[in-house]
């Protein structure tokens, strides 16, 4: 009778339907799913990327097996982001230019506002504002000059 007539029905509550439950369960598998063998199939170097948009620094010290422990799992919780970063071409260039930072090859300004040259300081580049810097610096290595300093890096890495 009340889901009949009620005045505030679909406004503030909603009738239970377990055919549209089942159906939100079952996209959510199926998401799940295609995360989960995206994340099998994975090489280790975009394993680490993805990663590391997750963990941070802390993917330096892990081991393979870690690495992929952690992206299946990781693929499991959250698949749709995870699904997002594995499409996102511009992933395995911030982690190459973390990974160049960290080796002091480039350098970021305490501001982070520049990339310099880790060996002679010259400067590579000034961060836009309000923009992350490694998501910068990676639409910045696409560029024609991007492109040469990409080639020198990774003679260096």
């Amino acid at each position: 009778m009340l889901s009949i007539y009620h005045p505030l029905k679909d406004r503030i509550y909603q009738e239970f339907s377990a055919v549209a439950k089942a159906e939100d369960e079952l996209d959510v598998l199926d998401l799940q799913i295609d995360a989960l063998n995206a994340a099998r199939s994975m090489d280790v170097d975009q394993a680490e990327a993805i990663l590391r948009v997750e963990l941070g620094s802390k993917v330096n010290s892990m081991s393979s097996k870690e690495l992929r422990r952690d992206l299946l799992l990781f693929a499991k919780q959250n698949p749709a982001l995870f699904i997002n970063l594995a499409n996102d071409e511009n992933v395995m260039l911030r982690n190459f230019a973390i990974r160049a930072s960290e080796a002091n090859i480039i350098k970021l300004s305490q501001d982070q506002r520049t990339f310099t040259w880790g060996s002679n300081g010259r400067k590579l580049m000034n961060v836009p504002f309000d923009e992350n810097p490694f998501s910068a610096f990676a639409a910045y290595l696409k560029t024609d000059e991007g492109v040469e300093i990409y080639k020198s890096i990774d003679k260096k890495l």
